[in-house]
């Protein structure tokens, strides 16, 4: 039996980035808030990937010994609190599997990230958010249009950068009905390919631009378009 957590290294999975050494899980690089027993349950499951982590071994592990009635309520609630940090179900798990009466498997493919790729790694998220933070303010009061590489004959635009993160998490959830709510509640924009756009602010140009609908149903309305959807930019 294993008889300790992992006490460093840097794991990822899907979206999701679990640093055993400092206790943070981040998503798309936002620190999603897991300590205590749930961050040590889910250190315990990426142990080994697609391998049973008894009941009994959390209890040993966690636990202190003779709190039975404790263990029960704790482990149950803190693989709640685990599943709702990762955006996970019980009935249809992406990431942990409930063996009844047994205990748990994580079932997603966990990737370790070596110290040699997590600095070339950082260095290119740094010099993309340099990128990104680039400003193209010649662009500012510019009409472009809306376009879309794939072809379709509409794009989603979200009102702000806050919601294109939302947007981004309900996309790697593949949470259909969480976007669709986004929809309903008029935080991202059905807008259709050829739209014409004017651009208000640029500042984080990589990314995209917050900008004017010109025409068609939206019309008046600001949201933020990214750079793959505008075009006849200069």
């Amino acid at each position: 039996m294993r008889d300790e957590l992992p006490s460093e290294g840097r794991l990822s999975f899907d979206a999701y980035h679990v640093d055993l050494r400092t206790g943070e899980l981040r998503k798309h690089g936002r620190k999603i808030r897991l300590a205590g027993r749930p961050f040590q349950i889910l250190a315990l499951l990426l142990e080994q990937p697609g391998e049973l982590l008894t009941r009994k071994e959390l209890q040993s592990r966690l636990w202190p010994v003779d709190t039975f009635v404790d263990f029960e309520h704790g482990v149950n609630a803190a693989i709640q609190t685990l599943r709702r940090a990762l955006c996970d179900s019980h009935k249809n798990p992406r990431y942990i599997e409930t063996l009844p009466r047994r205990g748990y498997r994580f079932i997603a493919a966990v990737e370790r990230i070596h110290a040699g790729a997590s600095a070339k790694g950082s260095s290119v998220a740094s010099a993309a958010r340099l990128a990104a933070a680039e400003p193209r303010a010649e662009w500012v009061g510019q009409v472009a249009t809306i376009c879309d590489e794939a072809g379709r004959n509409y794009v989603l635009l979200p009102v702000t950068e806050e919601v294109l993160r939302e947007l981004r998490d309900c996309e790697t959830a593949k949470d259909d009905l969480g976007i669709s709510l986004l929809v309903a509640g008029e935080k991202l924009l059905l807008v259709e390919c050829g739209t014409r756009v004017k651009i208000l602010d640029a500042s984080n140009a990589a990314l995209g631009c917050k900008v004017r609908i010109l025409g068609g149903q939206f019309v008046g309305e600001q949201a933020f378009a990214l750079r793959a959807h505008l075009s006849e930019l200069s």
